[in-house]
């Protein structure tokens, strides 16, 4: 292609993609989970000369819609805990950050980010830290964003036990399991037709929450309890007879219960599911407490495996894995026999087994029903219909009760949101304001008023027809609130409002100084700000969100868990608009919720046509389409800075930041933003802000490593990346200027699971947000990283210019031609697409094919 001899000249800047492997390059889904060594990152040039930038009209209807792909969730979850491993030799069991890719069982998945900082047990040490709190003290953001989480839990498992049903003789299993288990056994027996097993009842509807008599008000912040103190000690007993550390002890406790001690002493393969643990320490914990009883082919042990594999699957971005990928990392993990191994941890209601049919493609050969997300082990396996009968091809497929509840629950409430009639002031009053806006603006506006449920793609410029629609909404009496994934979107987004409410002026008119301002932010927030109840609209007794629009933005960043709890929220009536850009990186959670919406067709879809501007939006449009073409950049908008070696990389980002870019743009080096592949590695994020704090802010580190005036970025729950500057040290801890306000991290949480330098972070870190000018490495080693997601997000954080320090040669423009995303399983448009009972709105003439 064209852009391929450009970039090898270094005359354009090629986008690096999500980082990625092909299905059948992953063997594991600990490496993705992990995450494989980060790439090095190439050198660039001191100067800002020679412009490259390649793009084409990029299809705001990419099919790579969801965040993230496996790596990049990881990536997201910044709270990886890359160094924070704890130790455990033979017989005792540590708490490692790091999952490696050969224990791990998903195929395509890879993770562009340091192994340890991706791993879900880094993402969990968070929830776990958290709990440490002063009684009576107002929750913290992440102890409130915890606490979500898990109330979030307790509704999850709430559904469950309404869902139980009577074990049926002879078998341990419960509920849905049970009923899953024996389909599957009816249909291998004979004794049911295939077919059969995926009918399914008619989704209840919810009914409308009444109006409220009166304000309602939000409750009072609750401080999280942690374990008791004795359950703690017990705990450390324990883990001191296995020779495991005691640091250990209240994250056991935490994850565990009450009961952790007798768990651990009766399983002592349980430590699996405390965030960080590895299964050689688990198994080294297990030999020492159980001596000569303790054996690779212990039933517990293969139970505890099992549900380890499906939990690094998650953290992956996979709500389920297929049962060949599972059986294979099981063998991988020296389980002498695998499927007794599933069928164990089936049994006890550890997993959930399905069927997913599959559809037969224009060859005859299977594929998943209505283009489902491709599998990581590559190609679906369909069951064998009974001698005699010609049932449809299905996958089996194993996940983790949690996520499977979740996409059940999310289909559900897709289902009775697309069935609601739409009512209220949109039922005919909208056409002739939908007229004066013209365009893309109309179509969502008449769409809007006639349905409940509406997807809208589009780039940064297509947001204003979304603040359009809320402006004309409120302006109609209806209650609203729109939520973006970070501060910094809500506060952009909240613009665009105030703007749009009063006619069109810029800020500083007489229009737009007419008081709508706090109006209009408080109409915005973020999405975890809205299901913790900090802000937004407050909730009657059953929960239910007291609203009539609700426009949630940045949508392929919400996984499965987060969307359903989104949907549970809105009572019949209230109408749901899911906007975003499906050619970012997916979520950092599991699932690839907006691009199995989009493939699902259950609902009318807006393809904005309105494209991003100048040159930088030219160049990422040319990416979302798949194609990397030369554009012209005058005013050297885009820069390409070719470099051979990591140590160059790192010496010409440095350079750029601290003086080309500043001298060249007029722009400090603290709003200049460093985007990389990966953590490690010669050229990460960690030599990377290594090398800009000693050039940019130079101090001895005395608290932690860092020093009032570092940039930073705080995780206070997993999946959730906010930059900041380090204000100061206190005897509570580390004091952060962050977006939204002042965080103080606890001493003992400062490390790279909750806080880490900022100057140079990861694409998944950067989604939701935008900075004057940007500098993007790609090292030599980050090749087969990249993605056209990763590259298309990267290339996209900046507002003025990109500097792109290239050392990847060829491999920028394949992986943009080439790989779109990277693979993840999810059920979810299986279970959209299942029940068919009205016809599927057509696709708007801009919607690409799924």
């Amino acid at each position: 292609m064209n852009a391929e001899p450009a970039l090898a000249r270094d005359t354009e800047p090629g986008p690096p993609e999500e980082p990625a492997t092909d299905a059948a390059d992953t063997d594991a889904v600990a490496a993705e989970a992990g995450g494989p060594r980060s790439p090095q990152d190439p050198a660039e040039s001191g100067d800002l000369e020679g412009s490259g930038g390649s793009a084409a009209g990029r299809d705001a209807e990419a099919a790579g819609a969801g965040e993230t792909a496996a790596d990049e969730t990881a990536e997201t979850g910044a709270g990886a805990a890359e160094d924070g491993a704890t130790g455990a030799g033979e017989g005792a069991a540590g708490a490692e950050g790091t999952t490696p890719a050969a224990e791990e069982p998903a195929s395509g998945t890879e993770g562009p980010t340091s192994g340890t900082e991706e791993s879900a047990s880094g993402t969990e040490k968070s929830a776990s830290g958290a709990e440490a709190s002063t009684p009576g003290a107002e929750l913290s953001e992440a102890e409130a964003e915890l606490q979500a989480q898990r109330e979030l839990r307790a509704r999850i498992e709430r559904r469950k036990a309404e869902k139980q049903s009577a074990p049926e003789a002879g078998t341990k299993l419960s509920g849905k399991a049970a009923d899953l288990l024996a389909a599957v056994r009816a249909v291998e027996s004979g004794e049911r037709p295939a077919e059969s097993v995926f009918a399914e009842p008619a989704t209840p509807r919810r009914a409308a929450a009444p109006p409220s008599p009166g304000p309602r008000t939000r409750p009072a912040p609750r401080t999280p309890e942690g374990p008791a103190p004795e359950v703690v000690e017990a705990v450390a007993a324990v883990l001191g007879e296995g020779g495991a550390p005691a640091a250990l002890a209240a994250p056991t406790a935490v994850t565990l219960g009450p009961e952790a001690p007798e768990l651990l002493r009766a399983d002592p393969w349980q430590l699996l599911q405390v965030p960080g643990v590895r299964p050689e320490h688990a198994d080294g914990f297990a030999r020492a407490l159980l001596g000569g009883d303790s054996s690779p082919a212990d039933e517990r042990r293969g139970r505890a495996l099992t549900t380890w594999l499906l939990a690094q699957a998650a953290a992956a971005g996979h709500t389920a894995l297929e049962a060949p990928q599972l059986t294979e990392a099981l063998a991988r993990q020296s389980v002498p026999d695998p499927e007794a191994a599933v069928q164990s941890a089936i049994a006890e209601g550890d997993i959930l087994v399905f069927q997913d049919a599959l559809d037969q493609g224009p060859s005859g050969s299977p594929g998943p029903a209505g283009g489902s997300a491709s599998t990581a082990g590559g190609s679906a396996s369909p069951a064998e219909a009974p001698e005699g009968e010609q049932g449809p091809p299905v996958r089996v497929l194993l996940g983790l009760e949690r996520h499977a509840l979740a996409e059940e629950s999310l289909a559900d409430g897709v289902a009775r949101l697309a069935a609601s009639p739409a009512e209220g002031p949109a039922d005919g009053s909208w056409e002739d304001a939908a007229a004066r806006l013209g365009g893309s603006a109309a179509e969502l506006v008449r769409a809007v008023a006639g349905h409940c449920l509406v997807l809208h793609t589009g780039g940064e410029t297509a947001r204003r027809e979304p603040a359009a629609l809320l402006a004309l909404a409120r302006a109609s009496g209806l209650r609203v609130c729109a939520a973006a994934h970070t501060p910094y979107g809500a506060r952009q987004f909240a613009a665009l409002l105030e703007r749009a409410e009063s006619g069109g002026a810029k800020p500083g008119d007489a229009a737009a100084d007419s008081g709508t301002e706090s109006d209009s932010a408080e109409a915005v927030t973020t999405v975890s700000a809205l299901l913790r109840g900090a802000a937004g609209p407050a909730r009657d007794g059953e929960g239910a969100l007291a609203v009539d629009l609700l426009v949630v933005l940045d949508a392929p960043q919400l996984d499965v868990e987060t969307a359903a709890s989104l949907v549970e929220a809105l009572p019949d009536g209230a109408r749901l608009v899911l906007s975003g850009d499906p050619a970012v990186l997916w979520s950092a959670g599991p699932g690839r919720v907006f691009a199995d919406l989009l493939a699902a067709r259950r609902c009318p879809h807006i393809a904005s046509r309105t494209p991003d501007p100048g040159p930088l939006g030219e160049l990422t449009s040319g990416i979302g389409a798949g194609e990397l073409l030369q554009v012209e950049a005058p005013d050297k908008e885009v820069v390409i800075v070719p470099v051979r070696e990591p140590a160059e990389a790192v010496h010409r980002t440095v350079q750029l930041v601290a003086d080309s870019v500043p001298r060249t743009f007029g722009v400090p080096a603290g709003e200049t933003q460093v985007i990389t592949v990966g953590h490690g590695g010669p050229a990460g994020t960690q030599a990377l802000n290594a090398a800009l704090k000693e050039r940019l802010n130079p101090g001895p580190g005395r608290f932690g490593g860092f020093d009032p005036g570092d940039r930073v970025v705080h995780t206070p729950a997993p999946g959730l990346a906010v930059p900041g500057v380090v204000a100061g040290a206190e005897a509570e801890g580390l004091r952060l200027d962050c977006e939204g306000g002042t965080v103080v991290v606890p001493k003992d949480r400062v490390g790279p699971e909750v806080v880490r330098h900022g100057w140079a972070i990861t694409a998944h870190q950067a989604v939701g947000r935008r900075w004057p000018t940007v500098v993007v490495v790609l090292p030599g080693d980050a090749a087969g990283a990249l993605t056209r997601s990763w590259v298309y997000t990267a290339f996209g954080r900046g507002e003025r210019h990109l500097s792109v320090v290239h050392g990847v040669e060829a491999a920028l423009p394949r992986a943009v031609a080439e790989r779109p995303v990277k693979p993840r399983t999810s059920r979810l448009e299986t279970l959209l697409r299942a029940p068919q009972e009205a016809p599927a709105p057509p696709p708007s003439r801009d919607e690409p094919a799924s």
